[in-house]
């Protein structure tokens, strides 16, 4: 059976995925066999392994970091919050949406999924590195937990509880948690960890002896903050935290964004040039991008009222370049249709109705309708670009949708052979200025962003996407073995002298 160390946190977005990235990749640098597992993953950042299940994008990202390939077994369970519930992913396959009450009643079958996805991994690799989810001592939600303490009781895993030292409180942060955890509970947690801290670390010294002192608990690593790691991140204050300003490309921040990471490889080439906005920006950019969503139909309604929707309108009308990626070139058309009630749409977004039960007009920029279906597209491609801009093939992405798109009297803007087949299909749409394409990760490739923002007139600083990401998964190695006690680490997991 394979060893583990599970990394919780006193809250969300504190560092854990962080963590658990810097881990995998310490250890495999070691020659050490070792997986990332998330029970149960709430996200909209998700991700297609080659065999076509979705998975939470943190654990492809920590995959990837630890040198393997991304698979099921590595977060069984994905929720992705709708505008009814959440739509529960088992095993890479949507099985539909619930409510609290509804998941509340499959909690014990989640944990049997969860069990037996641990056992599958723990065959394969010498070491497992879990992620918990927001925090353990959410004492209205332990009775429902499968994410936190239920998984380190399953698997029999040692506990490091991390915190975020920058946002302030951390110290009481710590000993709250600690306090409203079960003894059973807290006896399984061997360290603390601090994260994003400035400053001198002697400044601190005193707070950490006495958190030791009170909680009988060894603080075990301070990590810096380090503002020029690039690490691909899943939980959407990040997005609010990197929002404003107007960039030369601006990417709307829908409620519901799914995949921001999307631009990570752009974000990577020209920084702060790219930027997240909530509200339109009182001038034009060289190009806005409408990102994907998990909430398509109610982002429309938000395009309306925020005065998004006339603003794209003007900008294709001026020979801006307007993109839409997954829901966002959904938007981009002239009609959405949900006769299954995928999304439940039949509510008025509060333009004129087209007349069609659960039919809402588009923004109209692009000559093409959707209509949403039951069945999930999940796929790994492969993709040719039929755009000006780009002529050419050895294009890599995946798909993650639930619409099926018609264009009419439009050319596509990519051609795609989805992973296991020999058919080329057509994709996406391109009209003027506008296109539009259901391809994630499109801009990893090297040579279609450089075509991109080349296109746009945009200066870059040259960057291979793969080595970039090479460089700051050793970064971020680097600081965690350097300002962690991976010593007390390797006693925890039996690696002494191994590590």
């Amino acid at each position: 059976m394979a060893r583990s160390l599970m990394i919780q946190g006193t809250g969300s977005y504190v560092g854990k995925s962080l963590l658990a990235t810097g881990l995998c990749r310490v250890l495999s640098r070691r020659g050490i066999r070792v997986a990332p597992f998330k029970s149960q993953n709430m996200a909209l950042n998700s991700f297609v392994t080659p065999a076509g299940h979705e998975i939470g994008m943190a654990q492809a990202i920590q995959a990837e970091a630890a040198g393997i390939e991304p698979t099921v077994e590595m977060n069984p369970i994905l929720l992705k919050p709708s505008s009814s519930g959440c739509q529960v992913v088992v095993l890479g396959k949507p099985i539909g949406n619930m409510n609290s009450e509804e998941y509340f009643a499959f909690r014990h079958e989640a944990l049997r999924i969860v069990r037996e996805a641990y056992v599958r991994l723990c065959a394969r690799y010498e070491v497992i590195i879990i992620e918990g989810a927001g925090s353990p001592a959410e004492i209205n939600l332990k009775a429902r937990d499968v994410a936190n303490m239920a998984t380190a009781e399953l698997a029999d895993s040692p506990v490091i509880l991390v915190t975020d030292i920058d946002r302030g409180g951390a110290f009481a942060w710590v000993v709250g948690t600690l306090a409203l955890l079960d003894p059973d509970e807290r006896a399984r947690v061997k360290g603390i960890v601090f994260n994003k801290f400035r400053g001198r670390l002697d400044s601190l010294a005193p707070g950490l002896r006495m958190i030791e002192e009170r909680t009988g608990i060894r603080v075990v690593g301070v990590l810096p903050f380090d503002r020029e790691l690039t690490v691909g991140q899943e939980d959407g204050v990040w997005v609010q935290e990197h929002s404003g300003g107007v960039g030369e490309i601006v990417v709307v921040r829908l409620p519901h964004i799914s995949n921001f990471t999307d631009f990570d490889p752009l974000r990577a080439e020209i920084g702060d040039r790219l930027s997240f906005a909530e509200t339109p920006p009182t001038r034009l950019p060289r190009a806005v991008i409408l990102p994907g969503t998990k909430n398509t139909i109610r982002d429309l309604r938000f395009l309306r009222q925020s005065g998004w929707a006339d603003y794209i309108r003007r900008a294709a009308a001026a020979g801006t370049t307007v993109v839409g990626i997954c829901g966002g070139f959904q938007m981009l058309g002239r009609t959405l249709a949900d006769p299954h009630g995928v999304e439940a749409c039949a509510e008025s977004v509060g333009e004129r109705e087209t007349g069609r039960t659960g039919e809402v007009i588009g923004l109209e920029v692009l000559p093409l309708s959707t209509v949403f279906l039951p069945t999930k597209a999940t796929y790994q491609i492969e993709a040719e670009s039929l755009l000006p801009l780009f002529r050419g093939g050895g294009l890599r992405g995946y798909e993650i949708h639930m619409g099926e798109t018609t264009r009419e009297g439009c050319p596509p803007a990519f051609r795609i052979r989805r992973s296991g087949s020999d058919t080329w299909l057509e994709d996406g749409a391109a009209a003027g200025s506008v296109w539009g394409t259901y391809i994630h990760g499109l801009f990893e490739n090297d040579a279609f962003r450089a075509a991109f923002l080349e296109h746009l007139g945009v200066q870059r600083t040259a960057r291979i996407a793969r080595e970039f990401k090479e460089t700051q998964y050793d970064r971020l190695a680097d600081s965690v073995a350097k300002n962690l006690d991976m010593g007390f680490v390797a006693e925890l997991l039996g690696l002494r002298g191994l590590i």
